[in-house]
């Protein structure tokens, strides 16, 4: 009977601890969202925290059980020992998952009442970094907590401070450039140099930010490649980045004409493409003459556009349309090479 007792004590104990775990977490969630009701999107945003929230409350109620109901019992402390790892374990979940319903909540408050498209991409930026940087340090923190509730690894630990000295020299060493990585991350995202979505040409390639982390930059290159590279690349390597300062960018369109080309005509012609497509902006669009040598004229169109993607479609428009009236209204001016004959009167007799 004896027996019978502490099998069905504890495990009535810990049913009990998991049915008020989930009635506390329920109760937990349905005050939060009233309390944050005037919060948008809230309670779907906040949905992920309900698990850490369970996981927390649980191991702590079958702590509280297990010590209520049998203490005693020899096997008690390896089960306190894995419950309290659990708990540890629970309790980072549930800040990892608190920081980025915060973050979430904070960049659509920020979307919603910031128009600057280049301040919000630099918030995104500095906020999404600055979380990972905390969640890093909370995960470390936790990983030394649960070594540190090990004895073993307590007695471990004034040996390793006797060769600190020793051990920081090959560790520095080991991880210089892990670390140069990271800082430079933390830089880039603080100094602005790029943010979340700039638009950038590295290593020949254009494309735009997809992600920025402590060691790595994400570009998406404009046939939906990613190319990965290190956070140093961007503080050691010169690059283009085309929206620094505002999207709005100018491209131009060059072409090789006979010298019989109507450059009054052409230009009157490109007035009428332009105001004729949305692509324009509106700020930049003439056309020059830039070259006059041997048989060809070149003429450089110069236009503008809101942002790199809708310059590349203007572009490619102006480049089509200019060729298709040139070919149809103008044959004369298509390019050509002009041989002269020269006949050689001269007899020898």
């Amino acid at each position: 009977m004896a027996d019978l007792e502490i099998i069905i004590k504890p495990t009535l104990a810990v049913l009990a601890a998991i049915a008020g775990a989930l009635l506390l977490t329920v109760v937990l969630r349905a005050t939060a969202n009233r309390v944050f009701r005037k919060v948008p999107d809230f309670s779907r945003r906040s949905a992920q925290a309900k698990y850490p929230v369970f996981g927390v409350l649980v191991f702590i109620g079958i702590r509280m059980a297990l010590a209520y109901s049998l203490p005693d019992q020899p096997w008690f402390a390896a089960v306190d020992f894995v419950l309290m790892l659990g708990f540890i374990a629970a309790l980072v979940w549930l800040a990892l998952a608190t920081l980025s319903i915060a973050e979430r909540l904070t960049l659509r408050h920020f979307r919603a009442n910031i128009r600057d498209n280049k301040r919000m991409r630099r918030l995104t930026t500095q906020i999404t970094l600055g979380r990972r940087i905390v969640s890093a340090l909370l995960i470390t923190i936790a990983v030394a907590g649960l070594l540190l509730t090990i004895p073993e690894v307590r007695a471990l630990g004034t040996g390793l401070l006797a060769s600190a000295g020793l051990i920081s020299i090959v560790a520095g060493l080991a991880v210089q450039s892990s670390l140069s990585n990271v800082f430079a991350g933390v830089q880039l995202a603080f100094t602005d140099a790029i943010r979340i979505d700039d638009v950038v040409v590295v290593e020949g390639l254009w494309g735009t930010i997809e992600e920025i982390t402590m060691t790595y930059v994400v570009v998406r290159v404009w046939d939906e490649r990613m190319l990965i590279l290190p956070s140093t690349y961007f503080t050691t390597t010169p690059f283009e980045n085309w929206t620094r300062n505002s999207t709005e960018i100018k491209g131009t369109v060059e072409m090789d004409l006979d010298w019989h080309t109507p450059v009054a005509d052409l230009r009157a012609y490109l007035d009428s493409v332009l105001a004729a497509t949305p692509l324009w902006d509106g700020r930049t669009g003439k056309l020059e003459v830039t070259d006059a040598v041997n048989s060809l004229v070149r003429i450089r169109i110069v236009v503008s556009a809101k942002d790199s993607d809708a310059l590349w479609d203007l572009r490619c428009l102006v480049r089509e349309s200019m060729m298709a009236y040139v070919q149809t209204a103008h044959e004369g001016s298509l390019p050509r090479q002009r041989w002269e004959m020269i006949s050689d009167s001269s007899t020898v007799v």
